[in-house]
Formats: C-alpha cells, sequence, structure tokens
C-alpha cells in the first residue's frame, strides 16, 4: 500500500542502493536493542554530596536558611545532602526511643517549632535533592552522656581496663558493639529515622566500627572464649582476634541492613569508612566485606589528606575498583574546619583528580565550602560552579537492587528499659570535630 504512492521514477533511482540501505537500518536496529538494556543496567551513578554537621545546626534550625542552603546546592549541581541526626549519645530529632532509652532530656527543634530533618528532606526533595541522615558517631559516646552513664555495662574497655580513647570526638568511650543490647539500641534508634521519615536511606560512617585496642571487656572475652575455646591474644592486632571482631561487626552490619530494608526496601544504605587498610587494621571495620555481601548500597571514602600524591594513592586502590565496579561510589574531600580552612586550589586539584578516576564527591562540611575561608565568598562560588557544570539527577531507585542472600529479621520493637532513676546530665552534643581525621 505504502509502495503506491511513491513516484516511480524515484524508486528506479533509489533501488541500486536498496540492500545498503536495508544493512543500516538493520545495524541501527541492533544497535539500539543492545545499548538500551545496557543503559539501563549501569549500576554507576555520580554522587555530588556536601555533610550537614552539628556545625551547621544554626542553619538547620532556620527554616530561610535550609531554603537558601539548599536552592544554592541545586544551582551548583549538587544532588545529595548528607545531615547528621547522632552526634555525641545524643539524635537530632524528635525521638521517642531515646525518651523511652531515658538517655536525652531534651528535644531538637527549629527555631518555630518545627523538626528539622522533616524540613530539610521536604525543602530538599522539592528541589530534587536527596536527603541520607548520617549516624555520625555510632558506636562512640562522651562518657558524660545520659547513654554511657545510664549503661555502663554497654560499654567495652581496652586490655589494662581503661574504657576512654581520644580522637576526633574528643575524649570518648566506645558502646560494645557486640552486645546485644547495644545492638537492639543501635537498630531502634536507625528503623525510627526510616520509618518516620521519608528520606531517601541512612549513612554510617568510620565511627560504626571499634578502635582495635578495644574488646577485652568481660562479656566480649567470654564470648570469644565460648567460640574459639582460648582468651583473647595479648596482641590487640593478633590477626585472628582482629579478623574475629570485625566479622561480628560485619553480621551485625548485614543484620542492619536487612532491618532496614524490611521497612524500606528501596532505603539506600550508605557509608562513609576511612581507606581500607586503616579502617579494617585500626577499627575493624571490614567495608570492602560489607560491599561484596551486598550490605552497602554506596561508598564513600574519606580521604581528609592536603598532600595530592597520598590524596591520589588513597583513591586509585584495587578496593575502590572493585566497589565502584559494583556500586556508587565516591571520595570525601575537606572543604575546610573551623580552625584549620582549606585553601581553594588544594579542593580544586583533589576534585580534578577525583573525577578523572570516574567517583563521585562529597564534602565535609556545608559551612566550610564558602565560609570561613581563606578566599571571598564570590571566589569560592566561583570555583564551585566549575566542578559541577551540568547536573546529574540521582534518585533512590537507580540503585541497583540484590537480592537478600537470607530472610530480614522482624524489626524490633522499641520498649523502654526498666532501671533505677539516675540524676539528668544535661550535657549537649560535641561540635563536628575540628581536627583531622585519619
Amino acid at each position: 500500500m505504502t509502495l503506491g504512492i511513491i513516484p516511480r521514477g524515484w524508486l528506479r533511482s533509489i533501488k541500486p542502493i536498496l540492500p545498503l540501505l536495508f544493512a543500516i537500518s538493520f545495524m541501527i536496529a541492533l544497535l539500539a536493542n543492545n545499548l538500551i538494556p545496557a543503559i539501563a543496567q549501569q549500576p554507576r551513578q555520580e554522587i555530588r554530596g556536601v555533610w550537614m554537621t552539628t556545625n551547621d545546626k544554626d542553619i538547620l534550625r532556620d527554616r530561610r536558611k535550609v531554603t537558601e542552603a539548599v536552592t544554592k546546592l541545586k544551582q551548583l549541581n549538587f544532588n545529595t545532602i548528607y545531615p547528621v541526626i547522632w552526634n555525641s549519645g545524643y539524635v537530632m530529632y524528635p525521638s521517642p526511643v531515646a525518651q523511652q532509652r531515658d538517655i536525652q532530656p531534651f528535644v531538637y527543634r527549629g527555631l518555630d517549632g518545627q523538626d528539622m530533618l522533616a524540613d530539610l528532606i521536604e525543602q530538599s526533595h522539592r528541589q530534587g535533592l536527596l536527603v541520607i541522615p548520617w549516624f555520625e558517631f555510632g558506636f562512640m559516646t562522651p562518657p558524660s552522656s545520659e547513654l554511657a552513664l545510664n549503661n555502663p555495662d554497654w560499654l567495652t574497655q581496652k586490655q589494662d581496663g581503661t574504657e576512654t580513647s581520644n580522637g576526633a570526638g574528643g575524649e570518648v568511650v566506645w558502646l560494645n558493639p557486640f552486645h546485644p543490647e547495644v545492638q537492639q539500641f543501635i537498630t531502634e534508634l536507625v528503623l525510627e529515622v526510616t520509618t518516620k521519615y521519608n528520606a531517601d536511606g541512612i549513612q554510617f560512617d568510620d565511627h560504626m566500627s571499634l578502635p582495635s585496642e578495644f574488646g577485652y571487656d568481660a562479656y566480649t572475652v567470654a564470648l570469644y572464649t565460648k567460640e574459639t575455646k582460648k582468651a583473647p591474644p595479648t596482641d590487640f592486632q593478633d590477626p585472628a582476634w582482629v579478623q574475629w571482631r570485625a566479622n561480628k561487626i560485619t553480621a551485625f552490619m548485614s543484620q542492619l541492613n536487612q532491618a532496614v530494608k524490611a521497612v524500606k526496601p528501596k532505603a539506600i544504605f550508605s557509608i562513609s569508612p576511612n581507606y581500607y587498610e586503616f579502617a579494617y587494621k585500626h577499627h575493624l571495620q571490614d567495608w570492602l566485606a560489607w560491599v561484596r555481601l551486598d550490605i552497602a548500597d554506596e561508598l564513600i571514602v574519606q580521604v581528609y589528606r592536603p598532600d595530592l600524591a597520598s590524596f591520589i594513592n588513597k583513591i586509585n586502590r584495587p578496593e575502590m575498583q572493585e566497589t565502584q565496579k559494583k556500586i556508587p561510589t565516591g571520595v570525601g574531600i575537606m572543604t575546610g574546619l573551623r580552625n584549620r580552612p582549606v585553601p581553594m586550589h588544594q579542593i580544586q586539584s583533589q576534585v580534578r583528580a577525583v573525577q578523572e578516576y570516574g567517583l563521585g564527591v562529597a564534602f565535609f562540611y556545608y559551612e566550610s565550602l564558602w565560609e570561613l575561608t581563606p578566599e571571598s565568598l564570590e571566589d569560592r562560588l566561583s570555583k564551585f560552579q566549575t566542578f559541577f557544570p551540568f547536573s546529574a539527577f540521582r534518585t533512590a531507585l537507580q540503585i541497583p537492587r540484590r537480592a537478600a542472600t537470607f530472610p530480614p529479621p522482624p524489626p524490633p520493637k522499641p520498649e523502654p528499659k526498666n532501671q533505677p532513676q539516675r540524676p539528668k546530665n544535661n550535657s549537649q552534643p560535641l561540635a563536628s570535630p575540628t581536627t583531622q581525621r585519619n
């Protein structure tokens, strides 16, 4: 029918090349059929994120400032915000779990009485940005917190019996990650955030771990002895002792992941550890196993180093390349601390290196992007405009979903802990670290 309306002279003129036209049409169709599924199955997406810390609390408390911040990030083609929700043993949102556990005698709210996390999520989603709440302090808490004072049996210790360590968070104690009550408590908080808010996931950083000097408390010693028929080695870096404790943390993270996915299957389970050798050897954090076991949906490795050669060495490692092929992978870049500003030329060189390796980036932290800096606000903004000249839209639906290897456990029901009344300690959360992390 169609050929009948085409002039015969024109048909005669193209007849000699008809076989070539059919061949070209066939190749185009073949390429299209093969290319579209390949693009659809591509797991990589570019992370362009920034952490909002307790130093950014003045912004988070003010709806107008939140609007300005989110709008500015959108204009600069960022796509993800990681707001702090757990710091110094306290949560940054109204939490029935914290109240029932008797660990927090105050509630954080905005200047208008608003829920700061809910407000940030609403405004960010309106602009097309993901919000992944950041569980910053992990198993770490100050010794003066209600959490530590009211639950001394939850704390672990070094071989000499001391319970504290000093680092980026100041003097802290460590919750025992092997203790079932600690695991239950952490799970309750995580599930509370996951179910209460329309967030896009949850993130755990380098403190979802345990310094390798710890683990000599009575509970852990008894557990290790029961399972191995021998006492823990006196050398806290003994390979078998390190591996046993790291495997226990991995098992808990696997259970936590499955609990989260049971209530919100599309939640992004994000991790932001230190580089692997340090994380595993010194903090029992086997994050490469987390990736291989499909525990992590996203990885951002903190590389807070001023030296470019050292920085590149840390981002160009086999475990980074392996992870990059499986899930969205990025690098945490330091943009400044209140007492240690970072010059723009250092940030530029590191962003350039990260992008050359095809990795995403997250900046620590929001205020230091363009406040308290060696350069002017205009200069900083103009440089940030060059980092992401085109938008890179993200959605949790882009994350490749993998089948669970075991049935998810039922989510625990928060219950108040029965214990005698103790005097309140109205201490406040610490500001975000003001010293460089490893």
